[in-house]
């Protein structure tokens, strides 16, 4: 195991993604991950969201740093706000993640399955990973190549006592099936081991892939994942939050994206 740093960051206006990460490479800086905030999937109702929800904050990058990495000091005068989570993690995933996460991001033509037709009916909120109306409208208001662009979705996961092993079951089917169906794969995951994401009493860390959002919210509408959520997930956690992103180049454009109009 190997601890890497995860910050949530929230840019000064005016401050663009190409001009924050220019200062990251001119100090040597080189992101496991740089990634462009796109939407809360699942807000945090317990921890940490004062902060991570309070003063209507934009969060604009993910990134996720190797431990002996830091933001430089120019970098941090560009920082409007920041949440950070220290994260102990396995070295194969970290050491591998390029190689790995680029055939994901570049997939070969007509290797992705379409998503599933929604096999459920809409629920009133997406709270518990489930679709709601709300969410299914925002995504068909997406333009195409962003709606079936991949993604990556930031889990922090908090346990209730003694139900840790009970949430194991629902990573192990999701794996196995219910989630790797739809694509759905697990890049890194870790447990936390500082930052405010401790101090607020987060437990684990999970970074997982989708070949588009219309694929998780495929396996979010079908029948067997929610069989899996409702027994195993819901009831392990204390507390969560799902954030969507999109991986960025380092001109904070997002990678193989096709050609299209409108910016995120």
């Amino acid at each position: 195991m190997v601890l890497c740093n995860l910050h949530l960051i929230s840019l000064k206006d005016g401050v663009s993604l190409a001009s924050f990460l220019s200062k990251l490479r001119r100090n040597g800086i080189k992101p496991v991950v740089q990634a462009r905030a796109i939407r809360w999937m699942i807000l945090p109702t317990r921890k940490s969201a004062g902060h991570l929800l309070g003063r209507n904050i934009r969060w604009d990058i993910l990134l996720i740093l190797e431990e002996t990495d830091s933001l430089p000091l120019e970098a941090r005068s560009d920082v409007y706000a920041i949440w950070s989570a220290s994260c102990g993690v396995s070295s194969k995933a970290l050491s591998g993640y390029a190689a790995s996460n680029a055939k994901l991001l570049h997939p070969p033509p007509g290797s992705v399955a379409p998503p599933e037709q929604h096999a459920i009916q809409p629920s009133t909120t997406s709270q518990n990973l489930e679709v709601s109306p709300e969410l299914s409208e925002w995504i068909s208001a997406l333009p195409t190549p962003l709606r079936e662009h991949p993604v990556s979705m930031l889990n922090l996961l908090a346990f209730n006592p003694g139900k840790k092993e009970q949430y194991k079951q629902y990573g192990a089917a999701f794996s196995a099936k219910v989630g790797s169906r739809h694509g759905g794969q697990i890049k890194i995951v870790g447990k936390v081991a500082g930052g405010q994401a401790q101090d607020a009493g987060w437990d684990e860390v999970a970074f997982v892939h989708y070949p588009s959002v219309e694929h998780f919210t495929a396996m979010a509408a079908s029948k067997d994942y929610q069989e899996v959520n409702h027994r195993y997930r819901l009831g392990a956690l204390k507390d969560t939050f799902i954030l969507c992103v999109m991986e960025v180049d380092d001109e904070g454009e997002v990678i193989n994206l096709r050609s299209t109009k409108e910016k995120l």
